[in-house]
């Protein structure tokens, strides 16, 4: 007989509470305001995608929202954002199963951008430009390493990109993390903004499998004029810069808004991999696993207006923390009973279910407001 256990919002909490309080330094020595205590409320706030200060407000026996910002603040300084960094990767790396291989892992690699919208010149200096959207053109910028293995998809390492940083030391900086954790990778999947001649040639060097998304450009000349025919094909191909690659070019039928089906073109950089076109383009449909563990990501970010970069870098790295978790114990507490390699049945612990059992267990803990002052008797109103 199949024995029958329970993981609890209890048990939720302090996995993840244990995951925090291991790798972070975060300090709060309060008469009454504790480290506990400000990670709690910002695990609320994260899993309900509200702010310090709502949180602060929907608990019975915490400290008042502004106590929290202060050891926050006191704690998250601009100056040291890399020991910051360094923390949040050994808290990332705390999710990975025992189980997991290390050899020939899948990887994918992106930048995520969060707006930003001070003025402060000393605050401007911590985000980068970039294209306009959603009101501005300067953001707080993630790198993120996004690892690959069977029903398991874990971020296990993170660099805060400041400007002046080229992507290439963005993606060594990434690299050499993985390789502490002893990953060696199979195959390589990048964005766009990588397509670079020095990541080109330095991915070439180590002779590193890798698949890079590279941008259509020109009417007739340029990487446009290899779009011709009607079938799939690989070519070599010299960059304005000079850098020589090879490229998969993808014929794909997609339909317009009138339903027709119309050729789009595809072009990928490929380094060190003989696959045909057809499989680049399957292969590399794994990495946008990277988008989800962004979107999930903004589902568990707790929002602020603080002029303190430091504590949106940090609470974004939360927000990745908090998936990982859930990764981890989907991955061991929600396998499928079943013959063969081992599986996860994903209705059984879904993500909304995490988020719902963290905010359950921090509610329990310090009680939660039920109630309201009025001057009028609610028994005169309601019926």
């Amino acid at each position: 007989m199949i024995p029958e256990y329970r993981l609890t919002a209890k048990n939720v909490r302090q996995q993840t509470m244990s995951t925090l309080t291991e790798h972070l330094t975060l300090q709060a020595h309060g008469y009454r305001c504790t480290t506990e205590m400000v990670l709690d409320v910002i695990l609320k706030a994260s899993a309900e995608r509200s702010s310090i200060e709502a949180a602060c407000q929907d608990l019975v026996g915490v400290a008042g929202s502004n106590t929290v910002r202060e050891y926050l603040n006191a704690s998250l300084k601009v100056v040291q954002l890399r020991e910051q960094e360094a923390e949040m990767n050994a808290a990332l790396a705390a999710s990975i199963p025992r189980t997991m291989k290390r050899e020939g892992i899948e990887l994918a690699i992106d930048l995520h951008d969060e707006p930003f919208y001070g003025k402060r010149p000393e605050l401007l200096a911590v985000t980068c430009r970039g294209k306009a959207k959603k009101g501005s053109t300067h953001f707080i910028r993630l790198a993120s390493a996004y690892v690959i293995w069977r029903q398991v998809r874990l971020t296990l390492a993170i660099h805060y990109v400041l400007p002046g940083e080229d992507k290439l030391t963005v993606l060594q900086a990434l690299l050499t993390r993985l390789k502490t954790l002893q990953f060696t990778f199979g195959v390589l999947y990048l964005d766009k903004a990588f397509a670079a001649g020095p990541i080109i040639g330095y991915l070439t060097q180590i002779k590193q499998p890798t698949v890079i998304a590279c941008p259509i450009r020109g009417k007739r000349a340029g990487t446009r004029a290899l779009c011709q025919g009607r079938k799939s094909h690989r070519t070599d191909y010299t960059f304005t810069d000079g850098t020589l690659a090879n490229l998969a070019l993808v014929a794909t039928l997609v339909p317009n808004k009138t339903g027709k089906r119309r050729r789009k073109w595809l072009a990928y950089i490929v380094i060190q991999l003989p696959w045909k076109p057809q499989k680049i383009y399957a292969r590399y449909r794994r990495r946008f696993g990277i988008e989800c563990s962004y979107r999930s990501m903004r589902q568990v970010r707790a929002h602020t207006t603080s002029r303190n970069p430091a504590l949106r870098f940090f609470l974004l790295a939360v927000g990745l923390v908090l998936v990982n978790t859930w990764v981890f114990l989907r991955w061991e507490f929600a396998r499928l009973i079943a013959p063969g390699p081992r599986r996860v049945d994903p209705r059984r612990f879904r993500f909304h279910r995490f988020t719902r059992l963290l905010i359950r267990a921090v509610e329990a803990l310090y009680g939660s407001v039920m109630s309201i002052h009025t001057h009028v008797l609610p028994e005169s109103v309601i019926y």
